[in-house]
C-alpha cells in the first residue's frame, strides 16, 4: 500500500504530467515531422497523464500482488477516466481533443478497445517498473525542498491551466460565432433563391447531399447577388420597391456576416494558434467545417 503525504501525491501528479508531455510530444513530433507542443496546456504538462498515473496507483493498491487483477483494474479505471474527461471537455469546449471514431470497437469516439487494453499494460508497467525509481527519488528529497518545489509548480500550473481554459472557451465561442454567421449566410442564400427563382432540382439535390463549405457558400451568394442586381437593373418595372429594399438588406447582411466570419477565422491570438497546433487530432462533428478552416489558417501562418 502507498502511504504518501498530500504533497508527495501532488508532486507525483506533476511529475507524470511532465513525463506524459515528453512522451506524447516526442511521438507526435516524430509522426508529424516537426516539433509539436502537445496538449491542452501551454507548459510541458499533460494533466490526463498525471491523473491517469495517480489513478493507476490508486486502483492497483488492493491488487499489488496479483498481476491479472492489476491489469483489469488499470483497464477499467483508466478507461473510465478517459471517457469522463472526454465527455466533459467536449461538453465544455464543443471539440474533442482526441477522437477514436476511426478505431474498431470504439464507444462514442471517446474510448476504444485498443486503448483500454493498452491502459491495462501501462498500469502494470507503471506499478512494477516506472514508479519504483520515481518513488525512491521523491522520497529522497527533503520534505522542505519538496514542499517548496511543489508549491511553485502548483502556482505555475494553476496559472497555465487558467489561461488554457480561457483560450479553449474563446475557441469555442469563435466556432459558435462562425457557425452562426454561416447559418445567416445560408438564410440569405435561400431568400435570394426565392426572389430570383433560379433554384432547380439538380442544385437542390446537390445541397441536400452535402452542406456547402463556407468558401463555396460565399461564392454562391456572390453569384446570386450579381444575378439579381442585373435583373433589377434590366427589368426595373418588374421589381417593386419592396424587393429592391430587400435586395439591399440581403446584400448588407451578406457582407456583414462574410466579413465577420473572415475576421473570426483570421484570429491573431498566439495561445489560440498554439492550442490548435498542439492538438492536430482536435475534432468536432457540429463545427467540422469551421474547425477545419481554423486549422488551415494556422497552417497558412506557419507557412505549410
Amino acid at each position: 500500500m502507498y502511504s504518501y503525504t498530500m504533497v508527495q501525491w501532488l508532486f507525483f501528479f506533476y511529475f507524470y504530467c511532465l513525463f506524459g508531455w515528453c512522451f506524447e510530444s516526442a511521438y507526435v513530433s516524430l509522426k508529424n515531422r516537426h516539433l509539436v507542443n502537445r496538449g491542452f496546456m501551454r507548459g510541458p504538462f499533460l494533466p490526463l497523464y498525471g491523473s491517469g498515473a495517480v489513478m493507476m496507483l490508486v486502483v492497483s493498491m488492493p491488487f499489488q500482488h496479483n498481476l491479472i487483477l492489476t491489469y483489469i483494474a488499470g483497464c477499467i479505471g483508466a478507461t473510465a477516466l478517459e471517457y469522463v474527461t472526454g465527455v466533459v471537455m467536449e461538453a465544455l469546449f464543443k471539440v474533442r481533443y482526441w477522437d477514436y471514431s476511426n478505431q474498431k470497437f470504439n464507444f462514442q469516439g471517446h474510448i476504444c478497445l485498443s486503448s483500454t487494453l493498452a491502459w491495462g499494460g501501462l498500469t502494470i508497467l507503471m506499478t512494477r517498473v516506472v514508479h519504483k525509481p520515481v518513488e525512491q527519488l521523491v522520497l529522497s528529497i527533503p520534505e522542505g525542498v519538496l514542499s517548496a518545489v511543489t508549491y511553485v509548480l502548483t502556482v505555475y500550473i494553476v496559472a497555465d491551466f487558467t489561461l488554457s481554459f480561457k483560450t479553449a472557451i474563446d475557441l469555442r465561442d469563435i466556432l459558435l460565432k462562425m457557425e452562426a454567421a454561416k447559418e445567416e449566410l445560408e438564410r440569405v442564400q435561400k431568400r435570394l433563391d426565392v426572389i430570383i427563382a433560379v433554384s432547380n432540382e439538380e442544385r437542390e439535390m446537390k445541397r441536400q447531399e452535402r452542406s456547402q463549405k463556407a468558401d463555396e457558400l460565399v461564392a454562391d451568394i456572390e453569384e446570386r447577388l450579381g444575378s439579381l442586381k442585373e435583373k433589377i437593373q434590366n427589368e426595373v418595372s418588374f421589381y417593386p420597391d419592396s424587393i429592391k429594399e430587400e435586395f439591399l438588406e440581403l446584400r448588407m447582411k451578406y457582407r456583414m456576416n462574410a466579413e465577420n466570419r473572415m475576421q473570426l477565422r483570421s484570429f491573431k491570438d498566439f495561445y489560440k494558434r498554439q492550442m490548435i497546433k498542439g492538438n492536430p487530432t482536435m475534432a468536432s462533428k457540429r463545427f467540422k467545417d469551421a474547425l477545419q478552416e481554423l486549422k488551415e489558417t494556422v497552417d497558412e501562418r506557419l507557412g505549410k
